[in-house]
């Protein structure tokens, strides 16, 4: 029988292994054993306390411990904290830090869903990457033209990605709102919005903005016009999802404005293996909430008033 807690031999396992930078396959080879016995050395020492582990984190990333909490707290794979500094200058870091993250994730071949807005703009503008990726689709995930800015619809955000990892891509030429249900309808079978919606329900990542409450929401004023008062009368309405509102368990709300939005269902975005919400506001922490409670997202894009406000709620 392997005795595990004699205490020279844990000892000596892990100066080997710590202190002079061996391999477990090195100290195996020295000691007598098998590989996986030394593994089995390592956690014990540590068990006992022989061994103790400190990530000295200082001054590195301030938002570590943060990430961690919201992590555990929400069961998400991860979360990227930025600092808090005045709007615009968050939603630029938090476009940086997207980027950043795509750059790590991101595999040529791969289909990446894009929703639009204000937030997603910005990670259009600063995207950069050393690495080209020619076998790469960028898709919309929600309808790519309107008559609000231009700069902020997913057929402008689609390209501006495209051409930073000079990839291939996809485009809606159809808003994001339609005048009816019927109309809406009529249009979703249209071979080139079919193929297109059937391409972003294969999406191998999605990165989507999260809207607060409606009247927060500069797109949503400017389609519903007469209509905007009902919506922000809606007190089940928390949040948007590509444009699909959301109560707080993170389900779609039935109304007019869900009933004729062009956007990938969500539904559908559950299925894409790895969604990365990017939100930051208190105004927005109800609604991040609700996609949580939803399942709709796996990774965090947020910052860190955000963050201290999803802990403490």
């Amino acid at each position: 029988m392997v005795i595990l807690d004699n205490r020279r031999i844990l000892v000596k396992v892990a100066q080997m292994y710590y202190d002079e930078g061996a391999t477990q396959s090195e100290i195996a080879e020295v000691i007598g054993v098998s590989r996986s016995l030394i593994s089995k050395y390592l956690t014990k020492a540590r068990e006992l306390g022989i061994v103790e582990i400190t990530i000295h984190d200082e001054g590195l990333h301030q938002f570590s411990q943060l990430e961690r909490k919201v992590e555990r707290l929400y069961n998400l794979r991860e979360v990227v904290c930025i600092e808090s500094v005045g709007q615009d200058s968050s939603k630029k870091q938090l476009g940086e830090a997207v980027s950043e993250f795509l750059q790590r994730v991101i595999k040529d071949g791969q289909i990446i869903g894009f929703s639009s807005g204000t937030t997603l703009n910005e990670v259009a503008k600063v995207i950069q990457s050393p690495q080209l990726f020619p076998s790469l689709t960028i898709v919309p995930l929600v309808g790519g033209v309107g008559n609000e800015r231009v700069d902020i619809h997913s057929n402008s955000i689609v390209a501006k990605i495209g051409a930073a990892f000079q990839s291939q891509c996809e485009f809606l030429h159809l808003p994001v709102m339609v005048d009816t249900k019927e109309a809406k309808e009529v249009l979703m079978r249209q071979p080139t919005i079919k193929s297109t919606f059937d391409l972003a329900e294969q999406s191998n990542i999605a990165v989507v903005g999260i809207g607060g409450r409606p009247e927060h929401s500069t797109m949503v004023q400017s389609y519903l016009g007469t209509d905007y008062q009902t919506i922000t009368e809606d007190t089940e309405i928390v949040g948007d999802i590509c444009y699909n509102f959301i109560n707080k368990f993170g389900k779609p709300v039935d109304n007019s404005w869900n009933e004729r939005v062009i956007a990938l269902d969500l539904r559908k975005l559950q299925q894409i293996p790895l969604v990365i919400g990017v939100a930051a506001g208190i105004e927005k922490v109800d609604a991040i909430k609700a996609a949580l409670e939803g399942s709709l997202i796996h990774v965090l894009i947020t910052d860190e008033v955000t963050a201290n406000a999803l802990v403490e709620g």
